[in-house]
C-alpha cells in the first residue's frame, strides 16, 4: 500500500471513530467524560494521518525512517492503551463501590429483618 493511500485510509478511519463517537455520545450510549480519550484519539490520528509532513518529522524523531505511517499505527496503538488504562480504573473504582453498596444493602435487610415482619398499610381515604 502506498503511503499516500495509507494516508487516506487514516483519513478516512480517523472520521469513522468521530463519527461513531459522537452518534454514541448523541444517542445517550456513551458518556462524555469516556468520549474525550476518544475523541483525542480520532483528532490526533486525523491531524498525524492528513499532516503527511508532521508524521514524517515525528517519525524521524523518533528513528523510523524506512516508513513513516508505521507511527501511525504506533500512536493509534498508544491511544488505544490509554483508554483502556481509563476503563481499567473507572472499573476498578466501580467494582469498589458496588462491594460498598452490596454491604450497606444487606446491612439494611438485616435491621429492617430485626423489625418484624411489615404490617399493613394504612387505609387510604378516597
Amino acid at each position: 500500500m502506498t503511503p499516500v493511500r495509507v494516508s487516506i485510509v487514516g483519513v478516512i478511519a480517523s472520521l469513522l471513530l468521530i463519527l461513531v463517537v459522537l452518534e454514541l455520545i448523541r444517542g445517550r450510549r456513551l458518556k462524555e467524560r469516556y468520549a474525550l480519550l476518544w475523541l483525542a484519539t480520532g483528532l490526533v490520528l486525523l491531524v498525524l494521518s492528513a499532516w503527511r509532513d508532521g508524521l514524517n518529522t515525528i517519525a524521524g524523531w523518533l528513528g523510523v525512517t524506512s516508513y513513516p505511517p508505521a507511527v501511525l499505527f504506533a500512536v493509534a496503538t498508544l491511544f488505544i492503551l490509554l483508554v483502556l488504562l481509563h476503563y481499567s480504573t473507572v472499573i476498578s473504582k466501580l467494582t469498589d463501590e458496588n462491594v460498598e453498596l452490596a454491604q450497606r444493602v444487606a446491612l439494611l435487610e438485616e435491621r429492617v429483618g430485626r423489625l418484624g415482619p411489615p404490617s399493613e398499610p394504612p387505609a387510604r381515604a378516597d
